[in-house]
């Protein structure tokens, strides 16, 4: 059975490109049969403090609809968005044994610094991110982004989040998660 995926795009500045790696990561998985809902932090209300926000609320309903989440990020000074980190934080049981992927886009690193700085963030409320994930790199304006590499890899990641997403669900049906 195909996991029920959230993606996430996490910038919010105008004239991004994140709305376009969305848009081109959820037709991807929608092509392979998978559930995906993709969630734009743009379209809602984040403020800096969370709590009692109803668009927290709905967020976090999201995260737990979800059997595993696609992180699409850009890379800012060498991390990843604030309002990213603001809309992770707001969440708190749901990301338990969540497995998490990343796509990722910036100049000539591709993102790497923001998804590597993004693992950490994730350990700590127990969601599990997979190794596999999709790089861009100077992806502006290019005919060729995405391509078919761009698309294996995609792919590719979804075999890990998949079987993520069933053992993990496994476990949690079985014994609740210990923290």
């Amino acid at each position: 059975m195909a996991p029920n995926l959230e993606v996430i795009v996490g910038s919010v500045r105008s004239g991004r490109f994140g709305a376009h790696v969305g848009g081109w990561v959820q037709k991807a998985l929608l092509d392979t049969g998978v559930d995906v809902d993709l969630v734009d932090l743009a379209e809602l209300n984040f403020p800096h403090m969370m709590d009692g926000h109803s668009d927290a609320a709905a967020f976090a309903e999201r995260v737990g609809w979800a059997d595993a989440i696609v992180v699409v990020t850009p890379e800012y000074n060498h991390s990843y968005p604030g309002p990213l980190k603001s809309a992770i934080d707001s969440v708190r049981d749901e990301w338990k044994a969540k497995p998490v992927g990343f796509v990722s886009y910036g100049g000539m690193s591709g993102g790497l610094r923001a998804v590597e700085a993004l693992r950490l963030v994730f350990a700590e409320p127990h969601a599990v991110t997979v190794r596999d994930f999709v790089s861009l790199h100077n992806p502006w304006g290019r005919k060729d982004y995405p391509g078919p590499a761009e698309r294996d890899a995609l792919l590719g990641m979804l075999r890990q989040l998949t079987w993520w997403a069933r053992a993990l669900g496994n476990a949690r049906a079985t014994v609740p998660y210990p923290a």
